[in-house]
Order: structure tokens, then sequence, then C-alpha cells
């Protein structure tokens, strides 16, 4: 989404600003061209030749430096910007901006911009609360600057609340979904599910599975990537959720998992249901570790609901509903069987017997069955790349 995009970034004087060194370094990765204007507090923290080097081109800090193209530089940043990042944006830029103030290079350029604007604030927590700085945040918006809200933690004055930069791959992920709004799922609401779910026995042990959670997270990572606003539930996973989600919910149980399903799923466009959810649950939890002994133990076992099987039931029109069977036997016609009872309108089956498609692999070796009959038989691949197989397949023509 970003590549070829002209970003200009602001940094300003706060101790976040070591933080616009990775921001400026995603941005170029990610394809886009930075430029960097600093507020001269901002140099008190990082040095014009950081930047220099790490956006590889010239920084912007004084307003009367010898200007080296025959156009005057603030204008000729304002109009060359695709974008206007300012991040970090201390109160007192925040304020500037919405007065309308123009007293240095920052402030000046984005007054002559007409081009979209995001300020990342980050500042001490009680600060940000102020009311003052919530009014000028409120006015910025209401003018259409777009706010990437800091995140909550310890603060480098050592107070612990809402006010710290938010991380460099959100501030990166946010500019990348501004710009998916051309993208082919943008707007759209996907739901994902991923990784297994577990089973309490007692306060230590539990019945689970295998499931990494992989498949679910590349699914996930695909449709953030075509621009859709993501929800991903997830049961216990060593997986980093991915940048850019609308919401991830982490849950256990397949009870926990169907609450957190059901309450996404109505306005959700497309479901994927990707986590192995337990069929049973222990009918009794222990509510003490369960000692051992000489003797045999026995644990009764009920059935879990069946979410997917519900969803089928709630389908509306339109929603497109898909769902996965990992089978070690009978694989087309487990998976067949599956599409019918549960109302899906495509199904990923996979024998889990085969070298590379199981549990806890990076790869997958799978067939995408649709409801018509039709099936798509993939060779062994990355389930990042089966993810993106997966929404070539399943999606309508009007989403293509």
């Amino acid at each position: 989404m970003l590549q070829g995009k002209k970003i200009l970034l602001g940094v300003t004087g706060g101790i976040a600003a070591y933080k616009a060194v990775d921001i400026t370094s995603r941005l170029r990765k990610a394809g886009a061209e930075v430029r960097v204007v600093m507020t001269r507090a901002a140099t008190n923290f990082v040095t014009e030749l950081t930047f220099r080097e790490m956006s590889g081109n010239p920084v912007s800090v004084d307003m009367w430096a010898p200007v080296q193209h025959w156009n005057v530089a603030h204008i000729a940043l304002a109009e060359w910007a695709d974008l206007v990042l300012v991040a970090p944006a201390t109160a007192n830029v925040l304020a500037k901006a919405a007065l309308g103030i123009a007293d240095d290079m920052l402030t000046t350029t984005l007054l002559a911009t007409t081009s979209p604007i995001f300020f990342a604030p980050a500042m001490n927590c009680n600060m940000y609360a102020n009311p003052a700085v919530r009014e000028n945040i409120d006015k910025l918006a209401t003018r259409g600057a777009h706010m990437i809200a800091p995140g909550t933690g310890t603060l480098a004055c050592g107070a612990e609340g809402l006010g710290r930069l938010a991380e460099p791959a959100n501030i990166v992920a946010a500019l990348e979904n501004f710009f998916a709004e051309g993208a082919q799922l943008f707007g759209v609401k996907v739901l994902v599910t991923a990784a297994g779910t577990i089973e309490p026995i007692d306060p230590v042990r539990y019945i689970g599975n295998r499931s990494s959670g992989r498949m679910g997270y590349a699914l996930a990572e695909e449709a953030i990537a075509r621009g859709a606003d993501v929800v991903l539930v997830s049961g216990p996973s060593s997986l980093t959720p991915p940048v850019g989600l609308k919401r991830f919910v982490s849950v256990e149980t397949a009870k926990e998992m169907r609450n957190a399903v059901l309450r996404e799923a109505e306005n959700s466009r497309i479901i994927i249901k990707a986590a192995a959810v337990a069929d049973y649950h222990p009918k009794t939890v222990s509510e003490q570790k369960i000692k051992k002994n000489d003797e045999e133990l026995s644990i009764v076992l009920e059935k879990n609901p069946d979410i997917l099987k519900e969803l089928g039931e709630k389908k509306r029109a339109g929603q497109i509903l898909v769902g996965f069977a990992a089978e070690t036997q009978k694989l087309l016609e487990f998976a067949r069987a599956k599409i019918q009872k549960k109302n899906l309108d495509f199904i990923v089956a996979n024998d889990v017997t085969k070298p590379g498609a199981g549990f806890n692999t990076a790869t997958n070796l799978a067939k995408i069955i649709s409801r018509d009959g039709s099936i798509e038989e993939l060779p062994l691949m990355t389930k990042r790349e089966l993810a993106k197989r997966i929404f070539d397949f399943v999606l309508p023509d009007e989403l293509k």
C-alpha cells in the first residue's frame, strides 16, 4: 500500500523522537519515499544526520537555511507529500496546529499542505488528559486530521498511563490502511479464528490440541493486506498478532471462542474459521490440582458447542462462511459432508498425516472445496501463500 507513496515525516521535540527513526526505516522498507522535517527541539534528541541517512534525503529544520532549489522549501514539501505524518506529536505542536500558528518549518508546512495529515501524539499522561490538549485534538480531528492514538504503559517520566507513542509498526500500519481505500477489501469486515482452544481439567492441566495458529494468523495478515477491517479471535498461541488488526480477541476455551465469534459475526461479510476448536470439555473441573495415585483416572467429557454449525444456521444473505477440515482419512468425503451439514460456502481440507501439512508447520497441503463441488487442489506451500490462494478462491466477483 505504501509503494511509491511520498511521506513527509514531521519530528517534534519529545523523548519519543528516537522512535521516528524506526518509523522512517519501516516506511522505506514498505516502498515509500520519505522526507523529514524536524523542529529545532527535535534535534536535541536525534540528529539531522540520522534522519538524512535513514531517509536518503535532505532534512529540513531551519526556515532561514540557504535554499537548495528555486522553490520555497515549505511550499515545495507541502505540495510534494502524498501524506504528512507528525510523530511524535507533542502537546506544543498540536496546540500550534490547532491555532494555525506557523513559526517554524514544520508548522508552516502543515498550514500549506492540502494532503492528509496524521498526528501520533506522545506526552505525559496528565498532559494528554488535560482539557486544553483534548480540545486541540478534537479541533484538529474536526478539520479532517487523523489521530493515531497513543498507547498505555510506563512513560519516560516514570508515570504509568496513556500517552506513550504508538508502536512504529502500528503507525505504519495505520498509513497502509489509509492508502488501502482503493484496495480490494477496503471497508469489508473479515472475521478470522485461529489456534486451538484448551479445556481445563484442573488448575494446572487441560485438554488441548497441536494447533499453533499459523494458518489463522496468515489469513488475518492477508485480509489486512487487502484493506479489510479484520477481527482475529485467537486461542492460546505464541504468535504475535498481525499489525493492522481492527480488533484482537484472546480466548482459551471453546465456549469463550463461541461468545467472541457470535459477537462479531453478525456484521462480518467474510468469516473464516481456521481455529482448531476442542470438540469436548471435561464435565467436571477440579478446583484443586488432581493428585496422582495408583488408581486409574476417568474423565467424563461433554460436547462443546459447534460454533461453525451455529454460524451456518445464522448465516445471512451475502455472507461468506469458510471452514477448515483437518482429517486423517477420507478427506474429500468428510469435507463435503461438513459443507452440507454446516451450511458452508467453502471448506479448506487437508490431510494432516501428509508431510508438511499438519499442525505446527510453516507449510500446508490443502484442497479448497466450494459448495458447488468445484475443487482447487494446491501443492505444498507456505501458509502465508495459501492464505492468498484462499482469498483469491472464495471472494465473490464483486469483491475481486
